[in-house]
């Protein structure tokens, strides 16, 4: 069985390092569900001089004062390589899905999707149509989340152009305003302590965090299905084998709490332009 989603939680390389999570697949030994694949700190002292060398130099920090704030700071690209290899076939599989709970601009959400769409262009670069459904495809199975507001916006930027450059395309393609669409739904302005985005309510009247599961059925058609973020990750823990509730792992509770009729490109992108006009 394949893992059904791969969650990376990073934490400055100065600190514990950073760890991969890999839930739902239960026949690989090295992915249980919701336990911890590898810690990256013995590899980032490893390694760390010679991979260092190998990158150029970036800032891992916008202001000491975002630091003392959030605690933000952001893994230098040589580590985020080095942690996607430890799980390189999913990161090469066109549908796995990928979330990091602290995406930041998108530096593990950016190379996701670089490798994403190599894999889509060594599979259907014959093949114009498929290789842009696929592409889009690739896009709709990563998902983020980001405390900061800033942050977001440059995360769906940047993985934005990493995907139209991909493609050669611009903001009058349908495929583009697509594309926009899903990373406004799939890249979500929330806290993924509290599990709730971010709207400027209190904490516990802000709406919780949910995420579209979205799939190509062939022919030009995507469905898509919403799901609560917490209810998700309880089902990983329900799901465990031996544990008293693996009988629930299909209960009710796990079932999307919305499910969409089949939507072409210019559907999304209907939707995308209708949001930008305020429109629900």
């Amino acid at each position: 069985m394949r893992c059904k989603m791969v969650v990376i939680s990073n934490v400055s390389p100065c600190a514990k390092g950073a760890s991969i999570f890999c839930f739902g697949s239960k026949s690989n030994p090295d992915y249980p569900p919701g336990v911890k694949v590898r810690h990256l700190r013995s590899l980032s002292i490893f390694f760390g001089v010679f991979e260092r060398a190998r990158w150029p130099p970036m800032n891992l920090v916008k202001s000491k004062q975002r630091v003392a704030d959030h605690g933000e700071v952001f893994t230098p690209a040589w580590m985020v390589e080095a942690m996607l290899d430890l799980v390189k076939e999913e990161t090469e599989r066109i549908d796995s899905r990928f979330l990091e709970p602290a995406c930041g601009s998108g530096n593990f959400i950016v190379q996701i999707l670089k490798r994403k769409l190599a894999a889509v262009e060594l599979k259907f670069g014959k093949s114009e149509f498929e290789r842009q459904h696929y592409a889009l495809l690739g896009l709709m199975c990563i998902y983020g989340i980001e405390l900061l507001a800033d942050n977001i916006s440059e995360c769906r930027a940047n993985v934005l152009d990493v995907f139209s450059e991909y493609l050669n395309i611009d903001e009058s393609d349908d495929l583009y305003r697509a594309a926009t669409h899903v990373l406004s739904v799939n890249l979500v302005h929330g806290d993924a302590l509290t599990m709730r985005a971010v709207d400027g309510q209190p904490v516990k009247d802000r709406p919780p965090i949910t995420f579209a599961e979205w799939g190509y059925l062939g022919k030009g058609k995507f469905q898509r299905r919403d799901f609560r973020f917490d209810v998700l990750t309880g089902s990983s823990k329900y799901s465990e084998e031996g544990s008293l509730f693996a009988d629930l792992g299909k209960h009710e509770i796990f079932t999307p709490i919305k499910t969409y009729p089949p939507m072409t490109v210019r559907e999304l992108a209907a939707l995308q332009d209708r949001n930008e006009h305020g429109q629900n």
